[in-house]
């Protein structure tokens, strides 16, 4: 699972600000926040990138998303509002392969982000 740096966070090798945790996800703080709140919730299960999902992962991409509800509203930017976000390969800003979710709030965003 620890092949990359996301994969080490799940697997606890390596230290993150987490803020939600269950068997099959974990949401921690971004280390380059875009917004005054910038989450990032995982899969504990390796998915190299969105194209990489396969049928029998829908269930935990549906439980990815009601994660990504539970921090906005733990972080309490849900009644305000917040962008959830996936980037899918390195042209749409990918950086590291390990499917994950962008939390944002915190502030007024536009759309395109900028």
């Amino acid at each position: 699972m620890s092949e990359t740096i996301f994969g080490k966070i799940a697997a606890g090798e390596i230290p993150a600000d987490i803020v939600y945790q269950d068997d099959e996800i974990v949401a921690f703080r971004d280390l380059s926040p875009q917004a005054p709140t910038h989450v990032l919730v995982i899969p504990r299960k390796p998915i190299r990138t969105l194209n990489d999902a396969a049928p029998e992962d829908a269930e935990l991409l549906g439980k990815l998303f009601l994660a990504a509800a539970k921090v906005a509203a733990h972080e309490g930017i849900a009644e305000a509002g917040y962008r959830v976000v996936v980037n899918c390969n390195a042209a749409a800003g990918q950086t590291v392969f390990h499917l994950h979710l962008h939390v944002l709030g915190g502030r007024p965003l536009q759309w395109p982000p900028g």
